[in-house]
């Protein structure tokens, strides 16, 4: 199963070079940090913000206070040269020459390749930068404004090319300042959208689309109204990503999206879309809300993106403290679906920094998390095999601390997995029935591949009532599941 790790890479490099003192840019990186970033259990690299950021657009982002002060907050040191712009402001999808150029991005890739890791790269399918070429060449594909309009909202429209275009926006928050509003409904830009999407998919092995939802109908019709002119028959994501397919067949498809709209872009034909749903549960509510949303039908579970933090989140080390992060890191994890992961989340840095700078603050790094990380990754690699199944854990009358547990298990022709997580400030127990064939009757061994523990157990005890386990706050279990020859005791704890 897909398991991504992002790494904001105008920073990544930054740090580099700091690091081995002299400039880094892409094709530069030397062979050892290509061997960390390998890392056991992650398959997949996105390399965040490459495509050619827009002088334009860093012109208006000087110009704005409160970007300006965001990143002061991040930066207390902030100077000019820290801020390089908007990677979502793309001015063309040709890798920034601060970056390497293409050349550059080609010897990354075959780096990663050589060590069994494929490449994704961004998509930005709702807006282009001022200065983007289109802007000139193909107006058609973009949303038109009047000098009217101009007059009435000039937060919401600019003038450029000597045509009047609205900026780009969601339909719930003001207009973003910096960017122009591509009009999806536009045949002209559907086929240039093709067009780009076989580009990237010739430089890298997947796509991550931002705002993917903002592109179909109708999400569109409800935020352009008469401006984007009538919706076409078909779908936006419906007309693209086939053809893009027809180029492109094994090119994986991420989708950012929101509202609800996950199935509806999978059935469109993204392989994955942020489970978002999840994020806030684990971080926002409790066991309850995170079981019914597991709940969901496993085709539409294995479409989903997992994650506890990305650059559009507030650092997990801050939304989830301490045990929490470690307990919520097991659930995503272990759970079917694509599981996301961003640079700096194992070592618990907490600045939450805005992807216009280039240089990120120095903040310590967490030894106990970043080894936690490096049991939890490698082990859930070996877990998501076969056929997962959502366990209830049961309890007695004087006691309903189950309700706090969550449990699922991984089966597969060669291996049995069981994971339990307490998603509680306060300790819980619980028995966890388990339903394998071939239990009954003979011992087993759970071995928990986050702390090398085992425990024997007859199987006709953990058939019924079940296994009995008790966990403190936050803790989790990660069992594989084996024959053994004769029961050991000890408390599953």
């Amino acid at each position: 199963m897909t398991v991504i790790h992002e790494i904001n890479t105008l920073v990544w490099l930054e740090g580099l070079s700091r690091r081995l003192g002299r400039r880094v840019t892409l094709g530069e990186v030397p062979g050892e940090i290509w061997d960390e970033v390998a890392r056991p259990g992650v398959d997949t690299v996105w390399l965040m913000g490459v495509w050619e950021r827009s002088p334009a657009g860093l012109r208006i982002a000087l110009r704005d206070e409160n970007l300006l002060r965001s990143f002061r907050e991040a930066l207390p040191d902030l100077t000019e040269a820290d801020i390089a712009g908007s990677p979502y402001c793309v001015r063309d999808y040709v890798v920034d020459p601060s970056l390497g150029g293409p050349g550059g991005l080609a010897a990354a890739r075959a780096q990663l390749a050589a060590r069994g890791l494929r490449l994704i790269l961004d998509h930005v399918p709702n807006h282009v930068a001022p200065d983007h070429p289109w802007l000139s060449t193909h107006p058609e594909r973009l949303i038109r404004g009047t000098a009217d309009d101009l007059a009435r909202d000039p937060g919401g429209y600019l003038e450029a090319a000597g045509r009047v275009f609205a900026r780009g926006r969601d339909p719930y928050f003001p207009p973003w300042p910096d960017v122009v509003q591509l009009n999806a409904f536009s045949e002209e830009l559907r086929d240039a959208t093709v067009d780009t999407l076989v580009s990237v998919g010739d430089q890298a092995d997947g796509v991550r689309c931002d705002m993917a939802m903002l592109m179909t109908n109708d999400v569109f019709a409800k935020t352009w109204g008469e401006k984007a002119g009538p919706a076409p028959a078909e779908d936006f994501w419906s007309y693209v990503l086939p053809r893009v397919r027809a180029r492109h067949p094994d090119l994986l498809l991420v989708a950012e999206a929101y509202w609800d709209l996950e199935w509806s872009l999978q059935q469109q034909g993204f392989d994955h879309c942020y489970d978002k749903r999840l994020y806030d549960r684990l971080v926002h509510e409790d066991v309850g809300a995170v079981r019914a949303h597991l709940g969901a039908d496993l085709t539409y579970q294995r479409g989903l993106v997992r994650f506890l933090e990305n650059h559009d989140e507030p650092r997990a080390a801050t939304a989830l403290p301490g045990d929490r992060q470690r307990a919520a890191a097991v659930t995503v994890a272990t759970l079917p679906g694509a599981t996301l992961w961003y640079e700096g989340q194992f070592e618990a840095r907490g600045v939450r920094l805005p992807v216009f700078l280039r240089r990120a603050p120095e903040e310590p790094a967490d030894a106990s998390l970043r080894d936690f990380y490096g049991r939890l990754l490698p082990a859930a690699a070996g877990v998501r095999r076969g056929e997962w199944r959502q366990l209830t854990p049961t309890g007695w009358p004087d006691n309903d601390t189950h309700t706090r547990l969550l449990a699922w298990t991984w089966t597969a022709p060669d291996a049995r997995h069981l994971v339990v997580v307490n998603h509680c400030d306060r300790p819980s127990q619980a028995r966890i029935p388990l339903s394998w064939d071939g239990m009954r009757g003979h011992a087993h061994r759970l071995t928990d591949l986050l702390t090398g523990q085992s425990y024997d157990r007859e199987g006709d005890e953990l058939t019924d009532p079940g296994l009995f386990v008790a966990l403190e706050p936050w803790q989790a279990h990660l069992f594989e599941v084996s024959p053994c020859s004769s029961p050991r005791p000890g408390t599953p704890g």
